[in-house]
């Protein structure tokens, strides 16, 4: 399981010193890479398309105004170019070009989206399955979570040491005679990012973290305190969810 997540190559030979940013040549890895890519070009292109819709014709803008984004793309995507002269109807094929190329781009930018998304989920329940039963966790917070322990195995002899490269482990700040813990802004952000994304969607979705909320809450705690500890336990869940295939031999 380690050596998946590692891979045999790196972009950077290691040596002494802060580890160096690196391109994280994994099966996971690499997935993940050209999915967090794609999603941003295919934001990229949605908030252009909506730019020149700004701009357009009136009559168009109005015809496209109360489409949802799924129909929004297919429409852009089949217009045509506009029939006639001059330089309005000049405008307006560049305006319907514009928007069929676009729309265009974002339907094959998501098609590509959900491919990775399947390659995803696959290398997960190949290799963690465990790690999708509980609630929250889903395919894209497990890679991130895989990735982050599979780039840094000399970090991780304990749950503790998982949580503060997560950067979910309290730090202190205690003065006088007051006793504090506040989150910690350190760590590998996208895990934090996906320990967060598990915590809410519990917050939503489990009963019992929502009366783990309310418990927290009548206690005083605040809702930024309730989250840190939230997370900090799900880290530990996480944490001993995979360790048991960590110790598995390499693939």
């Amino acid at each position: 399981m380690r050596r998946l997540l590692r891979g045999p190559c790196s972009a950077v030979a290691p040596g002494p010193g802060p580890k160096p940013a690196t391109v994280r040549c994994t099966a996971p890895g690499c997935s993940n890479s050209q999915k967090d890519s794609a999603v941003k070009a295919r934001t990229q292109a949605i908030n252009q398309l909506k730019a020149v819709l700004v701009i357009a014709d009136p009559a168009l803008r109005e015809r496209l105004s109360n489409l949802g984004n799924r129909e929004l793309f297919r429409t852009c995507a089949r217009l045509g170019l506009h029939d006639g002269g001059g330089d309005e109807d000049a405008v307006a094929q560049a305006t319907h070009m514009t928007l069929s190329m676009l729309a265009e781009r974002i339907e094959q930018l998501t098609g590509q989206i959900d491919e990775l998304n399947r390659r995803l989920t696959r290398l997960v329940e190949r290799h963690a399955p465990q790690l999708l039963v509980p609630v929250g966790i889903g395919p894209d917070s497990a890679v991130t979570l895989l990735i982050t322990m599979g780039d840094n195995p000399e970090r991780l002899s304990t749950e503790a040491s998982f949580a503060a490269l997560c950067g979910v482990s309290p730090i202190e700040y205690s003065s006088g005679r007051r006793i504090s813990r506040r989150l910690n802004h350190g760590g590998d952000r996208q895990a934090n990012a996906a320990l967060h994304r598990i915590v809410f969607t519990r917050l939503r979705f489990d009963s019992r973290t929502q009366a783990y909320y309310e418990r927290r809450t009548q206690e005083g705690k605040t809702r930024r305190e309730i989250i840190r500890c939230l997370k900090r336990y799900a880290a530990r869940e996480v944490f001993n969810l995979v360790r048991t295939v960590s110790t598995k031999p390499p693939l």
